[in-house]
């Protein structure tokens, strides 16, 4: 066997381990990293329980909601008796220096005195409070939506950046087997030394790959941290897979636009509002009758209650301007509440028909990646990595063939990262999981 035909043979074996080494890559995204079970991270649900307890964001608008229902009491209370002491005559006509004890004054009246609104403004008070106690919890719901969407949002970014990651050093390491082959058959006179250095150059693109992929990992493990109320360095176990994405029968637009209506938190909260601002209507037209103190007067005379008087007093609605103004705003604020419940039933349904669309050109487009793209990137490949070795194609041919399937696997798994981000949306404006 002549040196040249060693040479050939050892390429071959070298591209024929090549060719099972792809084969095992292209099955699949790779194999998931075990996370330590004590850190949140490994799905999303652990982060979002975490994140229910521990988000600041969250219990702030919690306690808030808390204080608007302890307002439903307040509003519809009496205002506190006040109890006026008066000392009459306290120098019993000149007989006397002034005193000021109740039984050597000429007379002592104790008065005590209870506010009372007109008949129905209790009533209304008490309902706006508690309508603007469910606008509140309806915000509440919200926030912690939104919450939740960013959460899931981020882990299926970070999910993809880790796969991303995995992905290149796979890759990473195919390089170096191909820069061996390169050697080999450089050393046997069949390739040029420019296949050695492009493999070369391909490896340094590759390590600069990976610090921007870790750079970015950092800055989303940051922001999730931030989301779960821990230190920005806290560490997150690795996410090892992503949920499943509801069956398309689910997400049927008409059924879920009803649903929207029903159940959106911020919808709700702005109905709350519409009704509250509706009673507060009220209350300014019955703002036109007047309110009451009553007053139960016991008066003493030295040592001796002997005389017992009561009061009425009542406010007199004279300023018809105010109240006519008062009236007017009450419209004007029902009616820009009424409007706001418009504008964010249309732009929440809007968005509804936008995520739904694209979570189902997401699904669409990973099947086709995966089923189509894939099995084809991987066929060139290996056409590509025969031909190099018999001499048919150059190495700027077999490179090419090489960065199809990295391409198309991370375009795969960013589908299916940007399902899990339209499902987030999709859940969010539900108010609940899909």
């Amino acid at each position: 066997m002549t040196a040249g035909q060693s040479a050939k043979t050892r390429a071959g074996a070298a591209g024929r381990q090549l060719a099972v080494l792809v084969a095992m890559l292209a099955a699949g995204v790779g194999v998931p990293v075990l996370a330590d079970d004590a850190l949140p991270g490994r799905d999303v649900q652990s982060l979002l329980a975490f994140a229910r307890e521990h988000n600041p964001e969250y219990a702030g608008l919690r306690y808030e909601a808390d204080a608007a229902a302890e307002r439903v009491a307040i509003a519809g209370a009496l205002p506190d008796p006040k109890l006026r002491t008066e000392l009459m005559d306290i120098t019993r006509g000149g007989e006397q220096s002034a005193s000021l004890s109740p039984s050597r004054v000429g007379s002592t009246r104790y008065t005590l005195l209870q506010e009372l609104p007109w008949f129905g403004k209790r009533d209304l008070r008490g309902e706006i409070a508690e309508l603007e106690a469910e606008g509140a919890q309806g915000r509440a719901f919200g926030g912690w939506a939104d919450i939740a969407a960013r959460i899931k949002t981020a882990y299926a970014q970070l999910y993809y950046l880790r796969q991303s990651e995995r992905l290149t050093q796979e890759i990473l390491d195919l390089m170096r087997r191909l820069e061996k082959v390169a050697q080999i058959r450089y050393a046997s006179g069949l390739a040029a030394q420019q296949d050695v250095i492009r493999a070369q150059v391909e490896q340094t693109g590759m390590h600069g790959e990976l610090i921007a992929l870790e750079t970015e990992q950092h800055h989303l493990q940051s922001r999730l941290n931030a989301l779960l109320g821990r230190p920005a360095h806290a560490a997150l176990a690795s996410p090892e897979q992503l949920r499943a994405l509801p069956d398309p029968a689910r997400l049927d637009f008409s059924a879920l636009e009803e649903k929207v209506r029903v159940r959106n938190p911020l919808l709700l909260a702005e109905e709350s509002r519409v009704k509250a601002t509706g009673k507060s209507r009220e209350l300014a037209y019955k703002n036109r009758y007047p309110d009451f103190t009553v007053g139960f007067v016991p008066n003493q005379f030295q040592n001796a209650v002997r005389q017992w008087d009561l009061m009425v007093e009542l406010n007199i609605p004279l300023q018809q301007s105010t109240r006519r103004a008062q009236e007017r705003e009450a419209e004007a604020l029902l009616a820009a509440a009424q409007s706001r419940l418009s504008a964010t039933a249309t732009q929440l349904l809007a968005e509804l028909s936008e995520n739904l669309a694209g979570l189902d050109a997401a699904r669409r487009n990973e099947d086709l990646l995966a089923n189509s793209l894939l099995p084809q990137a991987e066929a060139t490949f290996r056409s590509a990595l025969a031909a190099y070795e018999n001499g048919k194609v150059d190495f700027a041919t077999l490179l090419d063939a090489q960065r199809q399937i990295r391409q198309a696997r991370q375009s795969r798994i960013r589908a299916l990262a940007e399902g899990q981000a339209r499902l987030a949306e999709v859940e969010r404006l539900l108010g609940e999981d899909l």
